[in-house]
């Protein structure tokens, strides 16, 4: 039987010397931006900026959670350009139910760039009252 290694673990197990990873990549401290969007009927025309990400943060997941459901109304959580980076536009009706996001091919890869993270309401407007919650958590060093 083999032994296979991943990235980071062939680095360190398989060069001499040993090639260390980037702190992001092994024993990063996680940091989050913990941001609350007050619903109040955010028409479908609108977006909302929920993070600020500095470059090379590496996001890990994202959770989104809300005290009321959405409803129809879809959301996408994104950048300009590409609305959809860190979720697809979907609906969202989970009530108190913290849920992961963070697609494989961009969670943990490092940004070359500063992003402010927005929110694309889509489908119908959001709730009149109720709380949103949406958290992104990265590493950075």
């Amino acid at each position: 039987m083999a032994t296979q290694y991943g990235t980071q673990m062939g680095r360190l197990r398989n060069t001499l010397p040993v090639d260390l990873p980037m702190a992001g990549d092994i024993h990063g401290r996680v940091r989050v931006f913990n941001e609350k969007v007050v619903l109040a009927a955010q028409p479908t025309s609108d977006i909302v900026e929920v993070a600020r990400l500095p470059k090379g943060a590496r996001v890990l997941y994202g959770i989104v959670n809300s005290t009321v459901s959405l409803g129809s109304s879809t959301l996408a959580i994104g950048i300009a350009g590409n609305t959809g980076k860190y979720r697809a536009g979907a609906v969202f009706t989970a009530v108190d139910t913290p849920t992961l996001f963070a697609p494989a091919a961009v969670a943990g890869e490092a940004l070359t760039a500063e992003e402010i993270v927005i929110l694309t309401i889509g489908a119908a407007a959001l709730p009149a009252t109720g709380t949103l919650r949406v958290m992104l958590f990265y590493t950075l060093d």
